[in-house]
């Protein structure tokens, strides 16, 4: 697997933690530097770390699996890609709560639940043989960018529109 695919693969899996900052940005008041790198930290670093740890579970498996390593594979890009169609029709991002003070353990929860997919990725990347440094450092970086990105969306479209900005998420 070459770094485009590498590339859109990440962008892929990014996309529900760039959604999920934007909503936290239209929250803010105002700016707030260290508040959208919390939040982008967080989603990066669970985004790098849950394939690692999914290419790690497909390591050990590995050697049972051989022969239909390439529908398993198939099987969990599928299931990815049906997941975020399904997560995408079924988000109600309105009912999306506004809190005023990031919460540790509501950043946990959002970072884990965003990344759940990235886990199935990692399982998937074992099979194939991706150099897996390489591949959770280019998902990790990328996911911090659309993530600080998205919160500052958020928060200059949040500011100017106030409460019609929970429309157009």
């Amino acid at each position: 697997m070459g770094r485009p695919e590498l590339v859109l693969i990440a962008l892929g899996l990014s996309m529900d933690a760039f959604t999920v900052s934007l909503g936290k940005g239209t929250c803010m008041n105002r700016f707030n530097l260290q508040g959208t790198l919390v939040i982008a930290l967080f989603f990066g670093s669970f985004q790098a770390l849950m394939p690692l740890l999914g290419w790690l579970l497909g390591k050990q498996f590995e050697r049972y699996i051989t022969a239909v390593d390439h529908w398993i594979a198939f099987g969990l890009l599928a299931f990815i890609g049906g997941k975020m169609i399904f997560d995408d029709l079924q988000t109600n991002r309105s009912a999306e709560a506004c809190g005023t003070v990031l919460r540790l353990r509501e950043l946990l929860i959002m970072a884990v639940a965003t990344s759940i997919d990235a886990l199935a990725a990692g399982v998937t990347f074992s099979f194939l043989r991706v150099s897996i440094i390489p591949a959770v450092s280019l998902i990790g970086m990328i996911t911090f960018i659309l993530s600080f990105t998205g919160v500052c969306i958020g928060c200059k479209f949040g500011a100017r529109l106030k409460n019609k900005a929970e429309l157009v998420l």
